[in-house]
């Protein structure tokens, strides 16, 4: 078996890898093109390089001024609202008088990823440092982008974690050979998300450059939180990003194999086209709220916290290097003690309800505890989530989730009012948008063409076409949204926001960071987002599954305790927990109180998904993918 694998392995990095070897000579010739034709054009001789006004840095550097070592001062900023999140972003790139620096792990070719793109070329072309860290796997799929994005100006720089064999592209050939030659290199990505302007304020948590990030995708979008930080925090946030940054793993343009090539193939290349977006109208609307001093204060000044104690933890690049360095496991290190503290309350949100064993062990002891801690979950559902195989992991262990961890797991919706009104918030009406049309049937003038949710694949910036991953059908009909944020809020006292999803991968394989804010009003902000999300309008709750038929209840329910134990041929239909939806005229209760069942009933396992592939995948998977969770 072994022998077969090595000459797979074998064959695959010979194809791939056949007259396309990158030579320090190929390097140095790239360099020099791209130093000769780069565009040097230049929008401003000012000293500031004409930042514009912004409420936001100022406030920042105010907290700067003010702080001293014993006695730090932050301005802290909670971005539940998507819309708001987009144009704090555009607001301190047009601010910035002197670096940005972005980390991301997607960044797309759709609106929203070309018009983060044409805000930082804009600062650069002003005169400010713009770098930009993207991991390889899912951003700037097209190398003719990354081609010109070389040359778009002396102050713009991008390098790319992480490679796949020293490509800026991962065809389905190369993904495979990567799993097959070198998975544990292939399989650690930079899942870290920042934007840091002028070392001053910075924005991370768990949103990348992606239309679906920002409620801007016509069928499928995400629940996301950031957090916005300015003050000594972001010092701490500029020493990560230059730690990954000076990595070996990341890797500068002309060092990639296809890019290199096209360079040195193109050393003329035309001017950087004008963006071309599929809805300009809210593109334009985002660009004027970014300097309307009364929407930034309304939306984001007012609802800003003046606190001291904030910290930026972040993963190191060596996570997975050296596993043995406690120092690379930082920012999970510091988040399992926190939870570890925990004396009276935990609410956890989170896509992904996989715990890694050392998640487990803490939960456990704190069910042990007396009095035990209140353990508040908000995930997904199948309905809502778009990593169905993911799911299907965590729907294999919800016994342990409710009777040895002590969870109250509530489910997102797939049509949740809160996440619907926030989608209209983020949205305004366009001349190109026929969304309305589409998803009307039936009414005058519509098109019956049959559409599915989060797959619209879209010409990019240069012909492009963008991927996206399909969730599972539903029975019901819309726009449908899933839950990304991750936060942590502990005993009402400390709250976390950040990038890290609680799950082995997060543990062990990707790199991680967030901010810990130590302050009862934030953490009481939210909590309240978070509860918001619990709430029976946007989630179902998960609950034990009453016996209906005496003995027979009893026998399945062993039989299942059985099956759920086996690593393989999990294969028991009728599992322990299932889903509940609120009866009307009823107030919220837990599952534990004995009226639930009076005001709740079952709606099945995977309430609301449609007989398909999807839903067959997720119960082989829950039967013999238990060993892939560190991979998933």
């Amino acid at each position: 078996m072994h022998v077969r694998r090595g000459l797979l392995a074998s064959l695959l990095l010979t194809v791939l890898l056949q007259g396309c070897t990158l030579t320090r000579a190929h390097v140095r010739q790239a360099d020099a093109i791209v130093d000769a034709s780069i565009d040097r054009q230049t929008t401003c001789d000012r000293a500031d390089h004409c930042a514009t006004p912004s409420p936001l840095l100022d406030a920042a550097s105010r907290a700067l001024a003010d702080s001293t070592p014993r006695q730090p001062q932050h301005i802290v900023t909670l971005l539940d609202d998507s819309e708001a999140a987009l144009v704090a972003r555009i607001n301190l790139i047009r601010a910035a008088r002197q670096s940005i620096d972005v980390q991301t792990y997607i960044w797309d070719e759709d609106d929203t990823g070309q018009l983060i793109l044409n805000e930082l070329i804009t600062a650069a072309r002003r005169g400010i440092d713009v770098r930009i860290l993207a991991d390889q796997l899912f951003s700037f799929e097209d190398p003719a982008l990354l081609e010109r994005l070389a040359r778009v100006s002396p102050n713009f720089q991008i390098r790319l974690y992480n490679p796949t064999f020293q490509n800026a592209r991962t065809p389905p050939l190369e993904f495979a050979a990567g799993i097959v030659c070198c998975f544990l290199k292939f399989n650690q990505r930079m899942h870290n998300k920042l934007l840091l302007v002028d070392d001053s304020i910075g924005i991370t948590g768990g949103r990348n450059y992606q239309d679906r990030y920002f409620n801007w995708d016509n069928d499928f979008n995400y629940i996301d939180r950031d957090v916005m930080v300015g003050g000594p925090a972001a010092h701490e946030m500029a020493d990560s990003f230059n730690l990954f940054w000076n990595h070996k793993r990341a890797v500068p343009l002309t060092h990639l194999r296809d890019v290199n090539r096209l360079i040195r193939g193109d050393p003329t290349p035309p001017a950087w086209p004008l963006p071309h977006y599929a809805y300009p109208a809210r593109v334009a609307d985002a660009q004027a709220e970014a300097e309307d001093p009364t929407w930034l204060a309304e939306h984001l000044s007012d609802t800003s916290l003046r606190t001291s104690k904030v910290e930026f933890f972040s993963d190191r690049p060596a996570k997975t290097e050296q596993p043995q360095k406690r120092d690379a496991h930082e920012f999970t290190t510091h988040l399992m003690h926190l939870v570890s503290n925990a004396q009276h309350e935990v609410v956890l949100q989170t896509p992904y309800l996989v715990m890694s064993a050392r998640a487990k062990k803490i939960f456990q002891k704190l069910h042990r505890e007396a009095p035990t801690p209140q353990i508040i979950v908000s995930t997904n559902s199948l309905a809502s989530t778009d990593a169905f195989a993911v799911y299907a992991v965590s729907y294999k262990h919800r016994k342990s989730d409710l009777t040895q961890f002590g969870f109250n797991i509530y489910e997102m919706k797939p049509h949740a009012e809160l996440a619907t009104d926030a989608y209209l918030q983020a949205n305004v009406e366009d001349e190109q948008d026929d969304d309305e049309m589409l998803a009307t049937p039936g009414s005058p003038g519509s098109t019956q063409r049959k559409r599915f949710p989060g797959t619209d694949r879209r010409p990019g910036l240069f012909g492009s076409n963008g991927r996206r991953n399909r969730p599972a059908p539903l029975l019901s009909s819309g726009r449908r949204f899933g839950l990304h944020a991750k936060s942590l809020v502990v005993d009402d006292s400390l709250a976390m926001v950040g990038s890290h999803n609680f799950d082995p991968r997060s543990d062990h394989y990707n790199t991680e960071a967030g901010v810990i804010v130590y302050d009862q009003r934030f953490a009481d902000q939210l909590r309240a987002s978070i509860l918001e999300a619990t709430l029976p309008q946007n989630a179902w709750v998960i609950g034990e599954r009453k016996p209906t038929i005496p003995v027979l209840g009893d026998i399945s329910r062993a039989i299942g305790d059985v099956s759920a134990k086996l690593p393989l041929f999990d294969i028991w239909p009728f599992r322990y927990a299932t889903s509940y939806e609120i009866n009307p005229g009823c107030a919220p209760l837990l599952p534990t109180d004995p009226d639930f069942s009076r005001c709740y009933t079952s709606v099945g396992d995977f309430p609301d998904v449609a007989i398909s592939p999807k839903l067959l995948y997720t119960r082989l998977i829950t039967a013999f993918g238990a060993g892939w969770q560190g991979v998933l």
